[in-house]
């Protein structure tokens, strides 16, 4: 059995510490402000709107693009919170060092929509460049604008490649996904 050494404890020390101090601050001040009620809007809404309009036919495909999405979206706000690219002052959940709101809420229903209505490279392409900068330029500054976001050493133009790059990306490795799923259905039987 190896030796833990005595720094894992300080640091463990420090992690209850800080956990201590940062459900002080959730419960004095984020729970039910204004910001919280926002998130939680913006969390809950677009599901309730994703399930009216989801297509039915394709809802396994749609909810493959969707997850995939989240667990990139979550893992890449877990690495610029760690590397102190942004901080979210806000938060519905204080055990959470994301915005999970937006990670699994607006911004994945909203990339569920663009893969449902443009399934087509050339005009998801398109669409993803529009959602893409209205989400870096206009949602990006709003949440900045309310304190739910803060930049620290980021800026908003370091999001318009990766909010392309990733909606890409989750798309074609989702019609793959399916295509090859297609291609063993038909050569298997």
């Amino acid at each position: 059995m190896t030796e833990i050494h005595q720094t894992f404890y300080d640091i463990r020390k420090m992690h209850q510490a800080l956990y201590d101090l940062k459900l002080e601050y959730w419960f004095s001040h984020n729970l039910f402000t204004f910001q919280w009620w926002l998130l939680l809007f913006v969390l809950i809404i677009p599901w309730v709107i994703w399930w009216r309009f989801v297509d039915t036919k394709r809802i396994n495909q749609i909810l493959l693009f969707g997850l995939i999405l989240m667990i990139l979206v979550i893992m890449l706000d877990d690495v610029g919170v760690e590397l102190h690219l942004w901080s979210y002052p806000y938060q519905l959940l204080n055990i959470m060092p994301r915005l999970i709101a937006v990670d699994q809420g607006i911004i994945v229903v909203a990339h569920m929509f663009l893969y449902q209505y443009f399934p087509h490279w050339k005009k998801f392409i398109m669409a993803n460049l529009v959602m893409a900068a209205t989400f870096t330029f206009i949602f990006e500054p709003i949440t900045v604008w309310l304190g739910i976001y803060k930049l620290e050493n980021w800026r908003y133009i370091y999001s318009l490649p990766i909010y392309i790059a990733k909606a890409a990306f989750i798309k074609w490795l989702v019609d793959e996904i399916i295509l090859k799923k297609k291609w063993k259905i038909k050569y298997s039987s």
